[in-house]
């Protein structure tokens, strides 16, 4: 078995908390944090489950950026 650290990152939508990885795409929810969190790390497990060499994308230092858009 082999460690991989990965950076998610949580954040609160309306009643819910949502846990995303950054390395990875694959996210969960849940009604706290901790829920939200523990999700996530099943989610995980089971992504990485068939893989026999598993690949993340490395993530230094993500910083949290407001951005503006327009549309029609």
């Amino acid at each position: 078995m082999r460690k991989i650290s990965l950076k998610s990152v949580v954040w609160k939508e309306e009643r819910h908390y949502v846990a995303q990885c950054l390395n990875v795409d694959v996210s969960s929810f849940g009604k706290t944090k901790k829920e939200a969190l523990t999700a996530l790390d099943e989610a995980l497990e089971l992504y990485f489950e068939d893989k026999k060499v598993p690949k993340a994308a490395k993530i230094e230092r993500p910083e949290l950026v407001n951005l503006s858009i327009c549309h029609a």
